[in-house]
């Protein structure tokens, strides 16, 4: 018979210990990802803010892309999906006010669009996307003030808000017709309305309105999803493209939706009234 096979040595703890911690990482490294996490700790209160700054963008490139109507429908349909998902983590006041803002905001753009020709849609229809579009800007402004920027420096940003709508209506008037061969009188007469705004309680929540309709138009104007038209049909007033302080038109709206909302319940009270006497009346009867 042949001499058996020498038994191999069986490992020790601190062996198996060592080959374990081969597959970890180094702590350096792990040090790089713990203060990665808390770095990025301080953004959590603006995450739906910086993902809507980053979606608008991708949606109008996304839109100045496609070949049909059918594709456009589905941003559209994409766009309602993540406003719906937005409100979920909203109360349900909030809720009522964001969704009575796309109803409305589909009126007026109905209306401005399709019926005055104010601007025109590079299809010549309100794309699907458009009315929740709305409503994704109405709820980045009602988050914007419960953000720690907003409650420590609102006072700053309404300033500089104001800066911004004053330099730009000046520019329009001056500086524009130089460079881009257009006089915007038109967005310039919403500067005293956003003046007026901006001293009402709900300043900051127009503030914040301010800045992401500022990017939206000059992204939407700048791909050429939209161009507004070089004079308001009727009125005939010259305008930029896009207009000035057009952004202090989306405040307008923004009011007008906070009004709303709020006769909302009476409106609601006196329907069930009514309808509550009326069924009593046919019962007398």
């Amino acid at each position: 018979m042949g001499d058996a096979p020498p038994c191999s040595r069986p490992l020790s703890s601190f062996a198996v210990e060592r080959f374990l911690n081969s597959f970890q990482q180094p702590p350096s490294l792990r040090l790089l990802g713990t203060s990665g996490l808390a770095s990025l700790k301080p953004l959590r209160p603006y995450t739906f803010h910086i993902t809507l700054a980053l979606y608008v963008p991708i949606l109008l490139y996304a839109d100045t892309q496609i070949q049909t109507l059918t594709q456009q429908h589905a941003l559209g349909l994409l766009t309602f999906a993540f406003l719906f998902v937005a409100t979920r983590f909203s109360p349900r006041t909030e809720r009522r006010q964001v969704w009575l803002m796309v109803a409305i905001a589909t009126c007026v753009e109905l209306f401005l669009s399709l019926v005055w020709g104010l601007y025109q849609y590079r299809w010549g229809n309100v794309p699907l996307f458009v009315p929740p579009g709305h409503g994704l800007l109405y709820l980045f402004a009602l988050r914007a003030t419960r953000t720690p920027l907003m409650m420590d420096h609102g006072r700053s940003v309404k300033h500089v808000a104001l800066a911004c709508a004053t330099l730009w209506a000046v520019g329009g008037l001056t500086v524009a017709p130089l460079f881009l061969g257009r006089v915007d009188v038109f967005g310039a007469l919403f500067l005293p309305i956003f003046v007026v705004l901006m001293r009402r309680p709900r300043a900051l929540v127009y503030a914040a309105s301010f800045f992401i309709a500022v990017e939206l138009e000059l992204v939407g104007t700048g791909f050429g999803n939209w161009a507004w038209a070089a004079a308001a049909p009727v009125i005939d007033l010259p305008a930029g493209n896009p207009p000035s302080v057009i952004a202090g038109g989306y405040c307008v709206l923004d009011a007008v939706v906070s009004k709303a909302a709020s006769l909302l319940p009476a409106g609601l009270l006196l329907s069930r009234w009514l309808s509550t006497r009326l069924h009593l009346g046919w019962l007398k009867e």
